[in-house]
C-alpha cells in the first residue's frame, strides 16, 4: 500500500471517529453505545427522588438541582482543546436529591464530554490536525461544557429558569386544568363543532372551486373532503407542501375538511399550523428553501441553537419539563432525533427570533376557531407484542414455541391520533384532551405533581421525533430496504433467504427503542375499555410511540373514523416504496374488519395475476378473526403481494399521475366478498353519480414526469427517505414536479368532486320529495280525504 493511501485511510478513519464523538455529543453518546451505563446510571439514582411531602406554591423556588455549581465554573470557549480535557471534572453531575432521569440525563452529558475530550489533540501536529479535522473540531468541547452548564439546573441556569416558567400558570396555563380520559368511540365535542364552523367555511369554497352560485348550494350537499400526505422524511414533506401547494393554487385545499399526515407529512402540517407557515403552502416552501440545506445534525449549526439565546430555551424546554417531571421517563435517541428537527424546521431564518405559541399541538385550536382551516391529523403507533414475559426473553432459544407462536401471530400496530384537540386510540376507544399529553394518569385521573399542579403539554419537538422516527423500524422493515442489494450479491443469496425464513422473529425485534409518553390507560379498571385492548396496556406506565408508516405510509385508517364521514379522500403518495407495498390495498382488511362501508376494495397499484384472490384473502381473514391476529395475518399477506408486484410487469403494473376509484355502499345478499372497484376513467363520472356509490378516492403517486426533465424520485439521490439536506434548487425541482403531476389530474379531481357534490344533491332532494309526499298524505288524511 502506498504511503499516500496509507495516510488518506488513517485520516479517513480518525474524520470518522472525531464525527461519530460529535454526532454522539448531540444525540447522547453513551446512550446509544453504552446502554448498560444508562441503565445503571438509573438504577444508582433511582431513590434519590424528591420527596412527595414537599409542596411547591406557584412562585416559590424549585428545588435546586446543584448547589455546588458556580459562574465561576462556566468554561471559556476558546480554551484549546487540549486543556478542555482536563477540566471535565470541574463540571458536577447534579446532586444525588434529584430524579433518576434527570441524574441519567446529566450523566450522559458528561460521558460524551469526555469521549470528545479523550482525543489526544495536542499530540497531532498542525498539518496533520488540518488535513484529518473540520474546521469546527476545536470549538466542540467548549459547545459541551456551555450545554451542560445550562442543563445544570443551577440558580439563573436555563435549565432553572425553564422549570420555573414550567410552574407558571399564565405561561402554562393546561397545569391548572385537570384532565381525565374520556371512553368513548365518538368524535369529542370540540371537533363535532369545528366540523360545523368548518361546513360554512368550505360551502362558501366549494361555490369558487365549482364556480356555482352561493345561493345554489346547500350546506348538506357538500362533500366532506380529507386530504393526506404520506411518510417519507423531508421527501414527502417537500413534495408534500409542493402538492398542497398546487391545490391551495386552484381553491381545492380551502375544501378540505381534514389533514392526516405520516412521519414527513406530520412534519408538514406542523409547520402549516405554525406563524412560520402562516398557513399558506407558499410560506411552507418558501421556509424550507431557507432552512433545509444544511443538515438537522450538522454540530456547529444545531450546537449553536443549543447554547445561544433565545433558540436554546426554545427547543430544550420540552426535554427539561419531561425530565424534570417525571423521574421514570426515558430520553434517548428519538427525542434527540425531535430536538434537531425543530432545530432544523421550527427556527426561522436568522435565527434571532423564535415563537414559543409553536411549541404546543393544542395551540392549533386557535387556527381552527372559525372553521378557516382544516383540521391536521398527526398519527403515530404503538407495536403491541403481547408477551406475558420480558420482550428480550423471545430470543432466547429455551423459550416456550407456544409463547413465540402466540408473539408471531398476535403482534399488531395499535394506531394513536393526534389532533389539536385529543389525542385518541381507535382500538381503546379512549382519549384525554391534548394539553394533557405528557401527564401521569392513574385510574382515570391525572396525577399532579409535587408542586400541586399538572405537568406543563409535551412540546413539538419531541413529537416531531416520534411521528418521524422512522429509524425505530424493526429488524424486518431494515431487510426490505437491503433486500434488492442482498439479492444482487454473488454468494449472499442464501443469507436473504435465511432472513426471509426468520421474517416472524424479525417483525419483533426494534434495534432502537422508540419514544414514549406517559399511558393514560395506566391502572384502568379493565371493563372501562374495548374488549380488544391487550392487558398490558393497563400495566404499562408509559406508551412506546413510533412512525406510523410501519403500519401503513398513508393515514387512512383515521379518515375512516367514525363520525368523520369522508367522501372523497384525497392521498399524496411520495413513498419509497410506492409501487411494491401499494399502502392503499392496506387499507382494505381494515375496512372489513371495522364494517366500514364504502371503502373501494381493491384500490391501489395492480398486482398482476391474481389480485382478487389475494384481497378476498385478505378479508376472509379480517372478518374471521380479533383485530390483533387479523392485523398479523394481513401484514402476512400484504408481503405476499408485494413479492407478487416485483414480477409484475411494467405495463400491467402502471398508474397514471391522478388515479380515480369508488366504493359502494350496497348491501350485500350474500357471504361473497365484494367485486373489486375498477379505476373510473376520467370520462366516467356516472359511476361517481350512482346513488350507491361509496368513498372516492383520488390517488396521486408522486411519479417522474417527462414535463420535468432530470428529476426522478426513485433515481434522484436528493429524494432518498435518509437525506436530510435539500438545496433551494432541490426544491425548486421538488415543487416543479409536484405541480406538473397535479396538472396532470386537475381537471379530473375537479369532475370527481362535482359528482360527487352532484350525488349528494341529487339524494338530498330525493329525501326532500319524499317527505314532502308523506306530508301530503298525511293531511290528507287528517282532512278526511276519503280517496285516500
Amino acid at each position: 500500500m502506498s504511503r499516500r493511501l496509507l495516510f488518506k485511510n488513517v485520516t479517513h478513519g480518525f474524520k470518522s471517529k472525531l464525527i461519530t464523538l460529535a454526532g454522539a455529543s448531540i444525540v447522547y453518546g453513551s446512550y446509544a453505545t453504552q446502554p448498560a451505563l444508562y441503565n445503571d446510571s438509573r438504577r444508582a439514582r433511582s431513590g434519590h427522588l424528591v420527596p412527595t411531602d414537599e409542596k411547591l406554591s406557584r412562585g416559590s423556588k424549585p428545588h435546586s438541582l446543584d448547589e455546588s455549581l458556580t459562574k465561576e465554573d462556566a468554561p471559556n470557549l476558546e480554551t484549546k482543546m487540549n486543556s478542555a480535557a482536563s477540566s471535565d471534572e470541574d463540571v458536577p453531575l447534579f446532586d444525588s436529591n434529584d430524579n433518576a432521569a434527570w441524574a441519567a440525563f446529566s450523566s450522559h452529558f458528561a460521558t460524551a464530554r469526555a469521549s470528545i475530550s479523550s482525543i489526544p489533540w495536542s499530540s497531532l501536529g498542525d498539518r496533520i490536525a488540518g488535513a484529518v479535522l473540520p474546521d469546527w473540531a476545536q470549538a466542540l468541547p467548549g459547545y459541551i461544557q456551555k450545554l451542560q452548564l445550562e442543563l445544570s439546573a443551577k440558580q439563573g441556569s436555563l435549565a432553572n429558569e425553564i422549570w420555573q416558567e414550567a410552574l407558571d400558570g399564565d405561561i402554562n396555563p393546561e397545569i391548572d386544568i385537570e384532565a381525565g380520559v374520556r371512553f368513548s368511540k365518538e368524535l369529542c365535542n370540540e371537533e363535532k363543532d369545528f366540523r360545523m364552523r368548518r361546513k360554512r367555511q368550505t360551502t362558501k369554497a366549494l361555490a369558487r372551486y365549482l364556480n356555482i352560485p352561493d345561493s345554489e348550494i346547500d350546506p348538506e350537499d357538500v362533500p366532506t373532503i380529507a386530504m393526506c400526505g404520506s411518510g417519507g422524511g423531508l421527501r414527502a414533506l417537500v413534495a408534500g407542501a409542493s402538492s398542497y401547494l398546487s391545490t391551495q393554487e386552484v381553491g381545492l385545499f380551502d375544501c378540505v375538511t381534514y389533514t392526516a399526515g405520516v412521519s414527513g407529512s406530520c412534519w408538514l402540517q406542523t409547520l402549516y399550523y405554525s406563524s412560520l407557515g402562516g398557513q399558506r403552502h407558499n410560506r411552507v416552501v418558501d421556509h424550507l428553501r431557507q432552512r433545509i440545506s444544511t443538515h438537522i445534525a450538522y454540530p456547529p449549526a444545531a450546537l449553536d441553537l443549543f447554547t445561544t439565546a433565545p433558540t436554546n430555551k426554545f427547543l430544550l424546554s420540552g426535554c427539561v419539563e419531561k425530565l424534570k417531571a417525571d423521574p421514570t421517563a426515558d430520553f434517548g435517541l428519538v427525542d434527540v432525533y425531535g430536538l434537531l428537527l425543530a432545530a432544523r424546521l421550527l427556527v426561522p431564518r436568522g435565527e434571532l427570533s423564535v415563537n414559543p405559541y409553536d411549541l404546543k399541538i393544542s395551540n392549533q385550536r386557535a387556527y381552527l376557531a372559525r372553521g378557516e382551516h382544516p383540521m391536521p391529523i398527526y398519527t403515530a403507533v404503538r407495536h403491541e407484542i403481547p408477551l406475558n414475559t420480558p420482550k428480550n426473553d423471545l430470543d432466547k432459544s429455551d423459550a416456550p414455541e407456544s409463547l413465540k407462536q402466540k408473539a408471531k401471530e398476535e403482534a399488531w400496530f395499535q394506531w394513536f391520533e393526534f389532533t389539536p384537540y385529543e389525542f385518541w386510540c381507535e382500538e381503546l376507544e379512549a382519549g384525554i384532551p391534548s394539553f394533557a399529553v405528557g401527564r401521569k394518569f392513574k385510574n382515570g385521573r391525572s396525577i399532579l405533581q409535587n408542586n400541586g399542579f399538572g405537568q406543563p403539554e409535551v412540546k413539538v419537538p419531541l413529537l416531531m421525533g416520534i411521528w418521524g422516527s422512522a429509524f425505530c423500524a424493526t429488524l424486518a422493515h431494515y431487510y426490505k430496504e437491503v433486500r434488492p442489494l442482498i439479492k444482487g450479491l454473488a454468494g449472499f443469496g442464501g443469507i436473504g433467504d435465511l432472513l426471509e425464513e426468520r421474517n416472524d422473529d424479525l417483525v419483533k425485534v426494534h434495534p432502537i427503542d422508540p419514544a414514549s409518553v406517559p399511558n393514560f390507560a395506566f391502572g384502568l379498571d379493565e371493563t372501562k375499555l374495548s374488549p380488544t385492548t391487550p392487558k398490558s396496556i393497563f400495566s404499562s406506565e408509559h406508551l412506546e410511540l413510533m412512525d406510523a408508516g410501519m403500519s401503513n405510509n398513508l393515514p387512512i385508517y383515521p379518515l375512516l373514523r367514525n363520525g368523520r364521514d369522508v367522501d372523497v379522500l384525497i392521498a399524496f403518495d411520495a413513498s419509497a416504496d410506492i409501487k411494491t407495498e401499494n399502502w392503499l390495498s392496506v387499507a382494505d382488511g381494515y375496512a372489513k374488519q371495522r364494517g366500514i362501508k364504502g371503502w373501494p376494495i381493491g384500490a391501489g397499484w395492480p398486482t398482476g395475476d391474481a389480485p382478487e384472490d389475494l384481497t378476498q384473502a385478505e378479508l376472509g381473514q379480517a372478518e374471521a378473526a380479533s383485530p390483533q391476529q387479523a392485523a398479523g395475518k394481513i401484514a402476512d399477506i400484504r408481503e405476499a403481494r408485494r413479492q407478487q408486484s416485483e414480477t409484475t410487469s411494467e405495463k400491467e403494473a402502471e398508474l397514471g399521475y391522478c388515479n380515480v376509484w369508488i366504493g359502494t355502499t350496497m348491501e350485500r345478499q350474500s357471504d361473497d366478498e365484494p367485486p373489486h372497484s375498477k379505476r373510473v376513467q376520467a370520462d366516467a363520472d356516472w359511476k361517481l353519480m350512482d346513488p350507491d356509490a361509496g368513498i372516492a378516492v383520488i390517488y396521486f403517486p408522486f411519479l417522474p414526469n417527462p414535463k420535468v426533465a432530470g428529476v426522478d424520485p426513485d433515481t434522484s439521490e436528493f429524494m432518498s427517505t435518509w437525506n436530510f439536506v435539500y438545496t433551494p434548487d432541490d426544491i425548486d425541482k421538488v415543487v416543479s414536479l409536484a405541480r406538473a403531476n397535479f396538472e396532470e389530474g386537475k381537471e379530473q379531481t375537479k369532475r370527481t368532486i362535482r359528482a360527487v357534490y352532484e350525488r349528494k344533491k341529487a339524494k338530498r332532494l330525493e329525501r326532500e320529495g319524499e317527505v314532502r309526499i308523506s306530508n301530503m298524505r298525511r293531511q290528507l288524511r287528517e282532512s278526511g280525504d276519503h280517496f285516500v
